[in-house]
């Protein structure tokens, strides 16, 4: 997650993607880094079979240099588009009370 191209940086594991975006785009935890760092564009994402194998790749990536992570990104995702525009992804389910 990010919140511009060439910014702030998140990186996270789910088993639930569709939601777990949804909560970054309305804030639902509001102290949270993702709130307090305005990320709430997804721009790149892997999937996994097991919970390990996915667990593995977010440790790797946290010690990558952000070069590195960027070029990544830029691999599948060169103009930083919110690959979750196109989502049916339901905002008000999420929504908190503020």
């Amino acid at each position: 997650m990010t919140n511009k191209p060439n910014g702030v940086l998140y990186i996270g594991v789910t088993d639930d993607i569709h939601s777990r975006v949804v909560e970054h785009k309305v804030k639902f935890y509001p102290k949270s880094f993702t709130a307090k760092y305005n990320c709430d564009k997804l721009i790149y994402f892997e999937e996994f079979s097991e919970v390990a194998e996915a667990s593995k790749r977010e440790r790797q990536f946290k010690k990558w240099k952000r070069e590195w992570k960027i070029n990544l990104i830029e691999e599948m995702n060169p103009s930083w588009t919110d690959l979750s525009l196109n989502w049916n992804l339901d905002l008000n389910k999420h929504r908190t009370n503020q």
